[in-house]
């Protein structure tokens, strides 16, 4: 089966450590202007707006304009796949990190 592009992939879109970053900005601020996240990236313009529309095509993102700028919203429900998949790890987690602490705590005693 063919690999969906990653503007229509949600793992894909979010693969990248920048817009990630977008995501966790958009998250914790609420909705923002595209002026908003280049300063708070610091990097430039026509970068930040590509990574916004791969998130957009993906669905994470929408946008909506206010005069002349457009205003981007997190549509925190796309990613709900992700953490679905991801929580499918809770478990061997809290097991290894049972294990560690019962380790150290014989190792303690020891």
């Amino acid at each position: 089966m063919a690999r969906l592009p990653t503007t229509f992939d949600v793992f894909n879109a979010i693969a990248e450590p920048r817009r990630r970053q977008i995501v966790e900005l958009l998250a914790r601020r609420g909705n923002s202007s595209v002026g908003v996240l280049i300063a708070s990236m610091g990097m430039p313009q026509p970068a930040v707006s590509k990574h916004l529309g791969v998130l957009h095509k993906a669905g994470v993102v929408s946008v909506s304009k206010a005069g002349r700028q457009r205003i981007y919203s997190l549509n925190a429900q796309e990613l709900k796949s992700v953490h679905d998949w991801a929580a499918q790890f809770d478990l061997l987690w809290t097991h290894q990190l049972e294990r560690i602490k019962k380790r150290a705590e014989e190792k303690a005693r020891k």
